[in-house]
């Protein structure tokens, strides 16, 4: 009989610690976050803040944290759904919106800081890398950037977040080497390209291709670009507009959207003690004179 050694045995899952909800869940790497948000005992408290950026299939979500014993505290926070007010209707998860959801957190923080004047960062995006340069009364904002699980490839939507962070004033220590454009074989970024992402020049390149070869895919594909009027040559005009009009007025609105009258309720009131009794006695009531019914018809 051939020997099988146990590999778990009853030692083993005795010793067995359950991970982290979060970590079962796939939402947070906890290892890159204890290296993320450790902070220097000679720092005396200070908050160490982190430019975190996810991702969901219809938003982009963009936010200043910092973390205390308590928890996570939001310093500001930017969203893609908010771009439409400063003209970008359509589009909001690719590579040029992640860039407009960045620079529009940026331009945010940097005024409620009262520092937007000081570090206006890079107005006109040229695709070339950007770091802010200290003057002379504030030191620029810092924050370190939190991908959370991203897979970190070159030319991944969350590097277009951190280059609109960076042009619009933020300092966050980077490497161009993972923006789009950048070059393995030459270990150079190619500015014009990366400019062509940071306006929407990848998605323009693909309407038209499809425009010329398959334009039923096209109508299919592109539909809400067609009911604005949108069109492949029109896209870096549009862009640059909602740049301009992020850095005139980045504060957040309250939504106009009315609260509804009546709240759904799926689940059962809870009653109080002097509910439940009186409801006690009344279908005691209901029996007892159910009971005497039956009696007098006998």
């Amino acid at each position: 009989m051939v020997f099988v050694k146990a590999q778990k045995s009853r030692a083993y899952f005795k010793r067995f610690q359950v991970k982290y909800k979060r970590r079962r869940e796939g939402k947070t790497d906890y290892r890159a976050r204890i290296r993320l948000i450790n902070q220097d005992k000679n720092k005396y408290n200070t908050p160490k803040y982190r430019f975190v950026v996810r991702f969901t299939n219809k938003d982009i979500t963009a936010q200043i944290v910092s973390a205390s014993i308590t928890g996570d505290n939001i310093l500001a926070a930017a969203y893609a759904h908010e771009l439409p007010r400063y003209g970008l209707e359509v589009g909001l998860t690719n590579y040029a919106a992640a860039y407009c959801t960045g620079l529009l957190l940026a331009r945010r923080v940097l005024k409620k800081l009262e520092m937007d004047d000081e570090y206006e960062g890079n107005v006109e995006a040229t695709g070339e890398d950007f770091s802010v340069e200290p003057a002379d009364s504030r030191r620029p904002f810092r924050a370190l950037l939190d991908v959370g699980l991203i897979r970190t490839t070159t030319g991944n939507r969350v590097f277009g977040a951190l280059k609109g962070a960076l042009d619009g004033g933020l300092d966050i220590p980077h490497s161009d080497k993972r923006f789009a454009g950048f070059s393995k074989d030459s270990k150079q970024l190619d500015v014009d390209v990366h400019r062509k992402y940071i306006f929407g020049g990848h998605v323009a390149a693909y309407m038209r291709t499809l425009m010329e070869d398959e334009p039923e895919k096209y109508q299919s594909h592109f539909c809400e670009f067609i009911k604005k009027g949108l069109e492949a040559d029109g896209l870096e005009v549009m862009y640059k507009k909602v740049h301009a009009a992020i850095r005139a007025d980045p504060a957040a609105k309250k939504s106009e959207k009315q609260p509804p009258k009546e709240h759904k309720r799926f689940n059962l009131k809870k009653l109080t003690f002097d509910e439940r009794k009186n409801k006690l006695i009344e279908r005691l009531r209901a029996l007892n004179s159910a009971v005497d019914d039956d009696s007098d018809d006998e």
